[in-house]
């Protein structure tokens, strides 16, 4: 039972960060940059999108280790100088993946909140759905943390005035310490923000 759980909740992480890349390839595209489709990325297309570490070994081990799964898909590429809007394009590309992931919770907290008017009784879909609720609020806050290469960094980057230009050089330069330092420390302390957010969504506790 557990080995299915952990499969679908994998398949569940799947499709949310092929969302999350898709939404940031669309938006470039919006923007005036069209290399994410040059690229063939702009695809459900699970075996374009997909890295062995991020997509399976990580999800397993965190769920191994935590209970929950997380990962990653491959970035979708884009250039920042074919984008229009030199001044916020950068940023509208960046947060357009976890207001994808937001939207798709949304989507499923409402199915959950309206279970009886939808005749919704199943507990297995109930279930899933709050899989997927959870999953897509957890990449969505993670991928916002201003860190490089989150997304959030590209955000922050983005609202910095020049005077401010030594944060971004000192984030990047640090960015693989930060980041090991985000999971193995910090992370903790954004959990109960991921499950308030999840009750806030669904009006129910994970």
């Amino acid at each position: 039972m557990q080995g299915i759980e952990l499969v679908f909740s994998i398949a569940v992480l799947i499709f949310s960060v092929i969302a999350h890349e898709l939404a940031h390839g669309y938006t470039a595209e919006y923007l005036g940059d069209p290399t994410a489709r040059l690229a063939g990325r702009l695809t459900w297309n699970p075996l374009r999108h997909l890295d062995p570490v991020g997509s399976f070994l990580v999800p397993m081990f965190s769920y191994l280790i935590g209970g929950f799964v997380f990962g990653w898909a491959k970035p979708v590429p884009y250039n920042p100088y074919n984008l229009k809007n030199q001044r916020w394009g950068t940023a509208l590309v960046a947060v357009s993946g976890a207001a994808a992931n937001l939207l798709i919770a949304l989507f499923f907290s409402l199915v959950i909140r309206y279970r009886e008017v939808l005749s919704i009784s199943s507990p297995s879909f109930l279930e899933i759905a709050g899989t997927v609720v959870f999953l897509n609020i957890l990449l969505a806050v993670f991928n916002l943390i201003p860190i490089p290469p989150l997304d959030g960094s590209k955000v922050l980057f983005s609202l910095l005035p020049y005077r401010f230009s030594f944060i971004p050089e000192f984030l990047e330069r640090y960015s693989l310490l930060l980041i090991i330092f985000l999971i193995f420390f910090l992370w903790r302390f954004f959990i109960p923000f991921v499950f308030f957010l999840f009750s806030v969504f669904t009006g129910a506790s994970f």
